[in-house]
């Protein structure tokens, strides 16, 4: 069995490297892939360009591929399982109508408040003027997003007026995010503890995945720019067993069933960014239309059922059939990032140490990768955020000491990472050790 991974980050790598334990599967295929899906064992990378769905969907003809996975939005934002679809060509993934969900704040905030599924209050706007009115009305701190795809940077957590306003400036003056932001949506300030809630879904019936929670901040203690993701952790505490039902009676569900009932029925990966208050109140943050990075990486390592069944099952329409199975220990993945990231950052600078990690634990997944022939092959830097140290540990707090165990050994001009990954749940364990 062949199978196509679409994609080149971290996350690709996890789902891939997932992929090649099944025993079927003879060839993994990524389109462009990455330096460490180039030399893992059943991966190999093809130079196709992940928008380009005529030479993915020729590839796929050609090499008898199973089935396509999906991984980053852009392809499903435009359309990519409806191509494939049209080819005959199984393909994992909600089609373009669905992927609004992600493609279009506007588009989500509005399913939810139709389907009362909470989350938080919002206005639309296309002009400025009005924008800052209304920030000026509803007070900070406040949200500000761009409506359309932003690579994960088009929200701006303003805590003044000031920072709103230069956000919409941004947004719909300056064209920061060009026509993703021609468009914005500002919401009210949620306060709490935010969780990832991703879910494998066939139209119908629902496979949820482990809980996670990313870090999405640049710095220690959650400050600075926001990011694609600087770590993650699963599973997330702050969703214990109620919360966990109440999210799939009050979120998942409701989703599912409104998009059918919408007309639009969902297949794919089904990714709820949730609020979680002190009170025990769940919000709606933002929905994706794939599989979170970097929650990917703790959550595929701590994967144990088979993720290949689990495709093929969804693809079918029988996902019910279905039972997902866990590594009961914890995994703890944090990102390497290159200097100036998440603005514009240098490429090209040798990594070292990839060779030195042995703690079978351990899983370094590439994102922003090559490798170059020269007189001995070398991987480089090719993105912002590089590498994601994922590791397992009997708790939280050990899993976290071998993630940062393994990073000490890798090294490169300008690498950075944050230093309190899953700096919550230890807290939380902790106080659980003590009471």
């Amino acid at each position: 069995m062949k199978i196509l991974i679409v994609g080149s980050g971290g996350r690709e790598h996890a789902l891939a490297w997932k992929v090649a334990q099944n025993s079927r599967v003879t060839d993994v295929y990524l389109a462009p892939g990455n330096g460490g899906t180039q030399t893992e064992k059943k991966l190999t990378n093809v130079l196709l360009d992940p928008l380009d769905f005529e030479d993915l969907a020729t590839f796929a003809e050609k090499n008898k591929i199973a089935f396509t996975l999906i991984g980053p939005e852009a392809p499903l934002v435009n359309g990519i399982v409806d191509f494939f679809q049209s080819r005959n060509l199984p393909c994992f993934g909600p089609s373009k109508e669905a992927s609004q969900l992600e493609g279009s704040k506007a588009f989500s905030k509005d399913f939810l408040k139709r389907h009362k599924i909470p989350s938080a209050e919002y206005e639309v706007f296309t002009d400025s003027a009005k924008a800052k009115a209304f920030v000026t009305q509803a007070g900070t701190p406040i949200v500000i997003k761009a409506d359309g795809l932003a690579a994960g940077k088009g929200v701006v957590v303003a805590q003044t007026e000031q920072e709103a306003n230069s956000a919409i400036d941004d947004m719909l003056t300056a064209e920061k995010y060009g026509q993703a932001g021609r468009r914005v949506v500002i919401e009210t300030f949620l306060e709490g503890e935010e969780a990832s809630f991703i879910a494998m879904v066939d139209g119908k019936n629902i496979l949820p995945m482990a809980t996670s929670q990313d870090h999405k901040t640049r710095d220690a203690g959650d400050k600075g720019p926001n990011t694609g993701g600087m770590g993650a952790y699963s599973p997330a505490p702050v969703l214990d067993e109620e919360t966990y039902s109440r999210v799939m009676r009050e979120v998942i569900i409701p989703t599912v069933e409104g998009m059918a009932l919408d007309g639009i029925p969902y297949t794919g990966f089904l990714y709820a960014g949730l609020m979680i208050s002190s009170n025990g109140s769940i919000n709606v943050i933002e929905f994706n239309c794939r599989f979170g990075d970097p929650e990917a990486q703790p959550v595929m390592l701590r994967l144990q059922s088979d993720f290949v069944e689990h495709c093929m099952e969804a693809l079918a329409g029988r996902l019910d059939q279905q039972t997902a199975k866990w590594d009961p220990r914890p995994a703890v993945g944090v990102v390497m990032a290159a200097k100036g990231y998440p603005a514009a950052y240098s490429t090209g600078e040798k990594i070292t140490g990839l060779n030195e990690i042995s703690n079978p634990d351990v899983k370094i997944f590439h994102a922003g990768t090559k490798t170059v022939e020269e007189d001995q092959p070398k991987t480089i830097t090719n993105g912002g955020r590089v590498l994601c140290s994922a590791a397992l540990g009997a708790n939280i707090a050990e899993a976290q000491k071998n993630a940062y165990a393994a990073i000490e050994k890798i090294a490169w001009d300008g690498a950075f990472y944050r230093d309190d990954i899953a700096y919550r749940a230890i807290a939380r364990e902790n106080r659980t050790e003590t009471e």
